[in-house]
């Protein structure tokens, strides 16, 4: 990409220089772009400011004004108070930070300030802001006396910013170079008129000027999304180029169908697939029977039927003579996979085996033998299946159950082989629709949406601790019952920090005292590999009663005894990770029970009000990224997936679609954006994008 102004240093605008670029690094402003870019943190509109002389007790107030006196309070308990009278031209009003007499430094006589918070009397009307912003300096502007508060019909900016570069910098040092950046911004207008208009956003400059300076707070939304756009697209860009390298641009399997295995397993099932299992199917099927490779994921909530679509799918696979690998994250799910295949595939003369690291000598060599001579139609294990020594004779599909349990590297080595196998990646965590494009793109989704019929829904209940002794009636009543629980912890042993009971601690108390009578066992990650799956294989073969243990259970087998998860201080868990913790009971005929034990406040407590009322995986998770934000999904992924600044899943999912279309239809015309019409997009792409947004691949 040629050399943009944007591209050079912070410190050569005008008024930064070397010191004032020091501090600008600490915002993460290290170019011209960077400042050019950096996203405002809200809009205050002085049309909604309250004159101060009509406030009132009680009022929830926003207001600007020039202070006239400000400085620090004592009180007689030794607490300071930083106050700071400020005016408009209607009157003053006072504003209170107690116990912050730092803001000293940072307000100052003559500065104009803006601040929310709610009106009280104390000595007269007063706010304590909850929010403020130093709007301008009074020792930049030369403020006198005389001078009235901030004009009206004006967006303020609020910014994130620093006691080393306050807000009034930030403004300042964009009104004085904000044109001359916006002139070098037009260079890099990559959407045409007719697109922009079809996309319904504006030009570049525009949308970057009403970021900065908008002239109403729709003209800064409609900036925001425009910047939205260019976020999602390039993003939306490189996931359509890895899915076109993993598909179109390798030699691909075309399966042939002739129903010799698929048949018999849909007579042999004993009960009807669901609408939306045999719509997935359908799209599973038009991919392995075309020319092209396929690369897809399938999204299912707990108990809604995953397994038995890979199955499907695998049996697509043998009949058109190729051998089908499923692969699990740990021994005991690999082990777990295996006895269902075997069950559904035995009766059809179709062996199962299996790989894993407990796999003896004797039974490896006659597994390998098999999938090398190609004998071996059907293989499940675990990452042992990708090690040199495994070699397929005819490799057709890969199913990664688990997904997000492997580095994208492990999952890439099933498929490196000419020709590439197809593959199709199982989450048992369900992702919002916009949120698994953002993250992957690379992918054709897959959703299945419903649950089988006759499914029993958990019994739902939060408790505070005060009835903890409710929720041990009610596992004590289903260990006598002959049945299993789950006790679930957040933290392995004792912290001096936290105040919260420990799984370690707990296990101690409870195999001595409230479940004396019953065999007791712990699980951790802390424990040796090999201890935690001598416990988890104890609690399966119902060897164990009751299961202390932290979230390392949160995926894990299926154990169709267990009829009770209690969780405790539910609030330290997420809202998703509750629900997958909920998923571990229901899974036999017995109605099941979940029990969260937390003394929460407000924020956790709406997160326990949704976990609550429904057993939705994908509603759960909706709200989950309404809370969360979806900068905490993206931090939680593997390295390399980017956090959007502008863009708000939640609100841009019509941004989120037709950027993906747009980006796929690119790629499907000119896969390397090689074309003069698609230069520019190829220089944003590997220079302004490409080092925020990183390709990823599982092809």
């Amino acid at each position: 990409m040629s050399f943009s102004r944007l591209d050079s240093p912070v410190q050569y605008l005008k008024g930064v220089g070397p010191r004032r670029a020091e501090n600008l690094a600490g915002l993460g402003i290290r170019k011209a772009r960077d400042l050019l870019y950096h996203v405002p943190r809200r809009y205050e509109d002085a049309s909604t400011v309250q004159p101060v002389a009509g406030l009132e007790v009680g009022d929830a107030a926003v207001v600007v004004g020039r202070v006239r006196s400000s400085g620090v309070i004592p009180t007689r308990k030794g607490l300071r108070i930083f106050q700071a009278v400020i005016e408009d031209e209607t009157g003053h009003i006072t504003c209170a930070w107690p116990g912050q007499p730092w803001l000293d430094r940072r307000i100052r006589k003559g500065d104009l300030l803006l601040a929310a918070g709610t009106v009280r009397f104390f000595h007269g009307r007063q706010i304590q802001p909850r929010e403020f912003a130093v709007l301008e300096s009074g020792r930049a502007r030369g403020a006198s006396e005389g001078e009235e508060g901030g004009a009206r019909g004006t967006i303020f900016v609020v910014y994130p910013a620093s006691e080393a570069v306050p807000q009034w910098v930030l403004r300042q040092l964009l009104e004085r170079n904000l044109s001359t950046l916006l002139g070098q911004v037009e260079e890099e207008e990559y959407l045409s008129p007719g697109e922009r208009r079809e996309i319904g956003v504006p030009g570049l400059a525009e949308a970057l000027s009403s970021l900065h300076a908008p002239r109403s707070l729709d003209a800064a939304e409609r900036g925001r999304r425009r910047l939205a756009w260019d976020e999602l697209y390039f993003l939306q860009l490189m996931h359509a180029h890895a899915r076109h390298r993993s598909t179109t641009a390798v030699n691909g399997i075309r399966f042939g169908r002739t129903n010799r295995l698929i048949r018999p397993l849909h007579e042999s099932l004993g009960f009807r697939l669901t609408d939306a299992q045999a719509r997935v199917l359908r799209e599973i099927y038009a991919d392995m029977t075309a020319d092209r490779r396929m690369n897809r994921m399938l999204q299912g909530d707990v108990g809604a039927g995953k397994t038995i679509v890979a199955v499907f799918a695998m049996m697509l696979a043998v009949e058109g003579g190729h051998q089908a690998a499923l692969m699990a994250p740990t021994e005991l799910l690999a082990e777990q996979h295996a006895r269902s295949l075997e069950r559904l595939l035995g009766p059809l003369g179709v062996e199962t085996l299996l790989l894993t690291g407990r796999t003896d000598a004797r039974e490896r060599a006659r597994v390998l033998a098999a999938l090398a001579d190609g004998s071996g139609l059907v293989v499940t294990g675990t990452h042992a299946l990708i090690q040199e020594t495994v070699e397929f004779a005819r490799l057709g599909l890969v199913v990664v159950d688990e997904q997000h349990r492997f580095g994208v590297r492990q999952r890439m080595v099933l498929g490196q082989r000419d020709p590439t196998p197809d593959t199709l990646i199982m989450s048992a965590t369900p992702i919002p629709r916009s949120l698994a494009l953002a993250l992957y793109g690379d992918l054709d989704l897959s959703v299945l949406d419903e649950l089988p019929p006759g499914r029993k829904p958990v019994a739902t209940r939060w408790l505070r601790p005060s009835r903890r002794a409710e929720a041990y009636r009610l596992v004590r009543d289903e260990l006598a019952r002959g049945r299993q629980v789950y006790v679930i912890y957040p933290l392995v042993g004792e912290s001096d920090k936290l105040q919260l009971r420990s799984a370690t601690e707990e296990w101690e108390r409870l195999r001595a005292e409230e479940f004396a009578d019953f065999r007791v066992g712990l699980l951790h990650g802390q424990l040796p590999g090999e201890e935690r799956d001598a416990v988890m294989r104890a609690f399966l073969a119902g060897d164990l009663d009751v299961l202390v243990a932290t979230s390392v259970v949160e995926v894990g087998i299926d154990v169709s005894n267990a009829t009770v998860m209690l969780i405790e201080h539910a609030e330290r868990f997420g809202l998703s990770q509750l629900h997958q913790l909920r998923g571990r009971v229901g899974r036999g005929a017995d109605r099941s029970h979940c029990v969260a034990i937390a003394d929460a406040e407000e924020a956790a407590a709406e997160r326990l009000r949704v976990f609550r009322s429904t057993h939705d995986g994908f509603a759960i998770a909706r709200a989950d990224l309404a809370m969360r934000g979806e900068g905490d999904f993206f931090g939680s992924q593997q390295h390399g997936q980017p956090v959007l600044r502008f863009a708000d899943l939640t609100l841009d999912q019509d941004l989120m679609r037709a950027a993906r279309a747009h980006a796929r239809a690119a790629i499907d015309r000119d896969p390397d954006l090689l074309t003069p019409g698609n230069a520019m997009r190829r220089q944003l792409l590997t220079g302004r994008f490409g080092d925020r947004l990183q390709l990823r691949s599982v092809g």
